[in-house]
C-alpha cells in the first residue's frame, strides 16, 4: 500500500471516481466529486488538481470510445478545433505550474463557483444558443470565431477543468449540432484532447501521484463506459440536481475553510 493511501482513501477514491465516470459520461460535473475527495484525503490543491485532471482524463477516452458512433461531424472542423484544444489545454496547464501554491488555493472557491454557476445554468443557456443558432441567417459563424472561443475554454481546461463539459457545448451549438448524444460524443473527445495534452506538463514538474491516479482512472473508466451505454436509460435531470447539489456543497464548504 502505497504511502498516505490508505484502504479507506482507496474505496473512497475508487467508489468517488466511478460515480464520477459515469457523471461525466451523462451530464458533466464529475470533477465537483473527485477534485475535493483527493484534497480530503490530504493532498495539496495544485497536485490534486493535476492528479484528478489525469484520473479522468483516461475516463473522457473511454466515453469517447462508447459515443464513438455518434461522433459525426465535418473533418475539417474536427482537426482544426481538436488541435486548437491541444494547444489552449498545454497554455493552461503550463500557467497552473507556474501558479504559487498560496495564489491558487485562494483561487480555489472561486474556480469552483464559476464552474457551479456555468453547470446550473447550462440547460438555460443551452436553449438560448439553439434559440440564437436557429434564428441567425447563416448556417455557423466562422471557424475562426469558433476556434477562439475553444481556444479559451481548452485554457481554462488545462488550468483547472471542472464545468469544462458545459462550456464546450456553446461551441457544439454554434457548430448546428442538436443531437444530444453528438454533443456528448464531441464533448467527450475534445475533453480527451485538452485533459490529455495537460498531462504531459504536470509529468515533467512531477506533480501527478500515480498510484491515486491509476486507481481513480480504473474506477472512472468503468464508471464512465458502464454509463455512456446505458445513458439513454437515465434521467438527465436528476442526475443534474444531484450534481448540482455536490457542486454547491462543495463551494460552500471551500468558500468557508479559505483560511
Amino acid at each position: 500500500m502505497p504511502h498516505n493511501l490508505t484502504i479507506i482513501h482507496s474505496l473512497l477514491l475508487f467508489s468517488t471516481a466511478f460515480i464520477a465516470g459515469g457523471l461525466n459520461a451523462v451530464a458533466g460535473g464529475g470533477s465537483f466529486i473527485t477534485f475535493p475527495t483527493l484534497i480530503f484525503t490530504g493532498m495539496p490543491p495544485i497536485t490534486a488538481n493535476a492528479t484528478n485532471n489525469t484520473a479522468l482524463w483516461i475516463a473522457a477516452v473511454a466515453s469517447a470510445g462508447a459515443y464513438r458512433r455518434d461522433l459525426s461531424i465535418e473533418r475539417r472542423e474536427l482537426l482544426v478545433l481538436a488541435a486548437i484544444s491541444l494547444v489552449g489545454g498545454v497554455i493552461g496547464s503550463v500557467a497552473l505550474l507556474y501558479t504559487s501554491p498560496d495564489v491558487f488555493k485562494k483561487l480555489l472557491p472561486y474556480l469552483l463557483l464559476s464552474a457551479t454557476l456555468i453547470f446550473t445554468f447550462s440547460e438555460p443557456l443551452k436553449k438560448w444558443l439553439q434559440l440564437q443558432s436557429k434564428n441567425s441567417s447563416s448556417e455557423s459563424p466562422p471557424l475562426f470565431i469558433l476556434s477562439l472561443a475553444q481556444l479559451a475554454i481548452a485554457i481554462y481546461g488545462g488550468f483547472f477543468g471542472a464545468g469544462l463539459g458545459i462550456l464546450m457545448l456553446a461551441t457544439l451549438t454554434f457548430l448546428g449540432i442538436k443531437n444530444i448524444h453528438a454533443m456528448n460524443a464531441f464533448k467527450a473527445f475534445l475533453g480527451s484532447c485538452i485533459n490529455g495534452i495537460a498531462i504531459i506538463p504536470f509529468m515533467v514538474a512531477g506533480l501527478i501521484v500515480w498510484h491515486q491516479a491509476i486507481l481513480m482512472a480504473v474506477g472512472g473508466s468503468l464508471g464512465g463506459y458502464l454509463c455512456a451505454n446505458y445513458s439513454r436509460k437515465l434521467d438527465p435531470g436528476l442526475v443534474r440536481k444531484f450534481v448540482m447539489v455536490v457542486a454547491f456543497s462543495m463551494t460552500t464548504y471551500f468558500f468557508l475553510h479559505q483560511n
